[in-house]
């Protein structure tokens, strides 16, 4: 009996001493570490957009240098300005379409029958709902694509925390509105045939998510105006 009492006495005190080696004095639940995740992704959000300030004025005095160091060979100019339009660092313009997804209401309860209630991550509207339209949109031959206020590139990625997106260092939250110009008739057909996009719909039946697609005769997107530098990590010395 005193050696059981002594054996539980030990493994009590090599939990305490495993849990606080890992939380090294910090909360460990689960909670809080999103908590704590969620308040870092929002201070560095406004750390970059107090840095956007600073950079616009940068960018401008780069954009007057490089117009004025432009080629001066016409068919060299048109190549240039054609590889810029394609790299999606100029304005565009022209047909298209812009989808907008919405969480559903908190209290939502399920709209069909035999539908099980919803859990709070029924509700919201997850990565894979934006990259599954995105996708779609690039696959229906969109020449562009504006994501909320930013227009996509080759390098950029779409990713969310919890029910907020990060898109090139800034942060919003829903309604979420995706922009493309392009054909509008295969725009809608590429929605349309996404396995990924009719999985979503079905929450929209089933828990009130929204979706909704306007069509406009002319749409504009921005140029892409962040840096273009590719940026890889490399090992410490």
């Amino acid at each position: 009996m005193r050696l059981g009492t002594v054996a539980v006495f030990a493994l009590a005190g090599l939990i305490f001493w495993l849990s606080f080696h890992v939380a090294q004095g910090n909360n460990i639940r689960t909670d809080d570490s999103l908590l704590q995740m969620s308040d870092l992704v929002r201070e560095r959000a406004r750390d970059n957009t107090a840095l956007e300030s600073d950079t616009a004025a940068l960018r401008d005095e780069l954009d007057a240098l490089a117009a004025g160091d432009r080629p001066a060979d016409p068919a060299e100019r048109r190549r240039l300005d054609r590889l810029e339009r394609s790299a999606g660092l100029t304005g565009l313009t022209g047909p298209g379409l812009t989808v907008t997804l919405t969480d559903a209401p908190p209290d939502a309860t399920a709209l069909v029958p035999d539908v099980p209630e919803p859990s709070p991550n029924d509700l919201v509207i997850h990565q894979q709902d934006l990259q599954a339209v995105v996708n779609a949109l690039w696959a229906g031959g969109a020449e562009g694509v504006r994501v909320m206020d930013q227009r996509l590139i080759s390098t950029s990625a779409v990713r969310c925390v919890g029910n907020t997106l990060i898109l090139q260092g800034r942060l919003y939250s829903p309604p979420y509105t995706i922009t493309a110009v392009g054909d509008r008739e295969r725009l809608r057909a590429a929605l349309d045939a996404s396995p990924e996009i009719r999985n979503y719909r079905q929450y929209v039946d089933a828990y009130g998510l929204g979706w909704r697609v306007e069509e406009h005769a002319e749409a504009t997107l921005p140029g892409y105006e962040g840096s273009v530098t590719l940026q890889h990590a490399q090992p410490t010395e």
